[in-house]
């Protein structure tokens, strides 16, 4: 089966379970290493008013079991493979418009494609997002306004 359809699968099966339990749904991927099939799975639980909530072995574990089962049923996967169920982390990377939207304010560490101004990675606030680019201040002051194009990884900057 298509990598897509696996997740698209996983997706639709878990949803109603996520929503009922109080976590979203952050990231979904179905990726070959090696030579060993990854169905990977990462789960966030919404705060209010913007807060923190983090989830624990607990969470990843019964959406993992509940998963497991409804996959077991469902079969949708032709070869072997690992589930796992996990937090998208505190580095976590920034792929759909709504995780860029709720790291407004934040610190993020971005690698580009390709060099702009003698940089491929840059870190500061992500001030701003359209849709289409971002903008953000680096640690000396320098604003950037960069197409998501030209972005091949973004992740939160873990600040200690």
């Amino acid at each position: 089966m298509a990598r897509k359809k696996v997740t698209a699968v996983a997706e639709e099966l878990l949803q109603p379970f996520l929503e009922r339990e109080g976590y979203e749904l952050y990231h979904t991927e179905f990726v070959k290493e090696g030579s060993d099939w990854f169905l990977r799975i990462y789960i966030d639980r919404p705060g209010e008013a913007g807060e923190e909530v983090r989830i624990g072995t607990g969470d990843c574990e019964k959406v993992s079991r509940f998963l497991s089962e409804a996959l077991d049923v469902a079969d949708p996967v032709d070869q072997n493979y690992y589930l796992e169920v996990s937090s998208p982390g505190m580095d976590r990377p920034l792929i759909r418009p709504e995780h860029y939207r709720r790291a407004l304010g934040k610190a993020v560490d971005i690698r580009l494609y390709r060099g702009k101004e003698g940089k491929k990675n840059i870190t500061g606030l992500l001030e701003n997002f359209s849709g289409k680019e971002i903008v953000l201040t680096d640690e000396d002051g320098k604003r950037w306004k960069l197409e998501l194009t030209e972005i091949a990884k973004a992740r939160l900057a873990v600040v200690l």
